[in-house]
């Protein structure tokens, strides 16, 4: 039996009839006189002008978005790397628009408290969220979740790639390599920083004691920031960062660098060596991506305007620069797939979490 949709109505075709009765109870005005049913042909031509309308209808509604400023999300704390990303892509996004951005941190729990306001707030574009690959760790390491990352949210576009971590040290730590770092934390006496548990820098240093055959005692903080300064102010001994956090206080000297986890060195450290090199086999990680997304059921016309501004932003070259220079890698690919990506990234980290024995938790 042939079924048809209409406003979300599904109505069945009954056999030798025409399906003019649904049309005409949304449409009365194309009712056909005294009850007859159209004939194949010209109901054919209705369904094509109805389909023509709700396409310049869509259309029209993503001409006139946005119509006040939009809030992104950022469900981490100030400071860290994603606030950084998030305001050299909206500053030129903003301009684009006609239209500011006003960033919201609402950090906690691993990024789930700000992503839940955005799985429930109007889907309209007007609320979006900007989330790092924590987006799809938290379902392999926590119990549940009040959303569904598949079901309750529209991929816009990814925005970076990660290209690797630093591995930074506090300058008083009696180490100035990973060959030293690990036979320091054989004595038991290493600690390290996390944005909290099950995000990639924590799942990174899970690695790094897996591969390294070391314990390190994990400290988790509030946000990528807080976890730098735990390192800065000697609360602990070393942390895996972004370099968009980490290069600066390292050149300053109030971090030393160790190693970086990308497949090959960092450009803005060119002497550090990978972890490869540095003796810890089997420990590359690229780092995290970074994300745009709106709420489950965001008109497409709103959503293909919003990745089409994202990818024009991204090839500005203050911006390209900017995200470079952090270690990252400028993306911008297209809602269908950024989508696909989500799922390989998803039994990607499932696989590093049994790897790293990260339990789960509940929320």
């Amino acid at each position: 039996m042939r079924r048809w949709m209409l406003n979300n109505t599904v109505v069945p075709a009954q056999a030798g009839t025409y399906n003019t009765v649904p049309l005409a109870r949304h449409f009365p005005i194309l009712a056909s006189p005294k009850g007859r049913r159209f004939p194949p042909a010209r109901e054919r031509h209705m369904r094509v002008l109805l389909a023509t309308a709700f396409f310049v209808a869509g259309g029209a509604q993503a001409q006139q978005y946005p119509a006040r400023p939009i809030r992104l999300i950022v469900p981490f704390a100030a400071g860290g790397t994603a606030d950084v990303i998030a305001r050299s892509v909206t500053n030129e996004a903003g301009a684009q628009f006609g239209q500011p951005f006003v960033l919201d941190n609402r950090g906690g729990a691993n990024g789930i408290i700000g992503t839940d306001l955005v799985a429930k707030a109007p889907p309209d574009g007007h609320t979006l969220l900007h989330v790092t690959a924590s987006f799809v760790i938290n379902p392999n390491t926590y119990t549940s979740l009040p959303y569904d990352i598949f079901r309750d949210f529209e991929p816009v576009s990814n925005l970076v790639l990660g290209t690797g971590y630093l591995l930074v040290l506090h300058p008083a730590v009696p180490a100035n390599s990973v060959k030293e770092l690990i036979a320091l934390a054989r004595e038991g006496k290493v600690s390290y920083s996390s944005p909290g548990v099950g995000n990639t820098l924590h799942l990174a240093a899970e690695l790094f004691s897996v591969r390294a055959g070391v314990k390190l005692l994990h400290v988790p903080y509030k946000g990528v920031a807080p976890a730098m300064n735990a390192v800065l102010a000697g609360e602990v001994q070393a942390t895996f960062i972004p370099a968009t956090i980490a290069l600066a206080l390292v050149k300053a000297g109030r971090a030393k660098a160790v190693a970086f986890t990308g497949a090959s060195r960092f450009a803005g450290l060119p002497q550090l060596p990978t972890m490869g090199e540095a003796g810890v086999p089997n420990l590359e990680l690229s780092g995290s991506w970074h994300g745009w997304f709106t709420p489950a059921k965001t008109p497409s016309g709103v959503v293909a305007r919003l990745h089409q501004e994202v990818a024009k932003a991204m090839h500005v070259p203050r911006v390209r620069d900017a995200i470079v220079a952090g270690g990252y890698e400028p993306d911008g690919r297209s809602p269908a797939e950024f989508r696909k990506f989500l799922r390989v990234e998803y039994e990607r980290y499932a696989e590093m979490v049994r790897i790293a024995h990260v339990p789960k938790t509940a929320h």
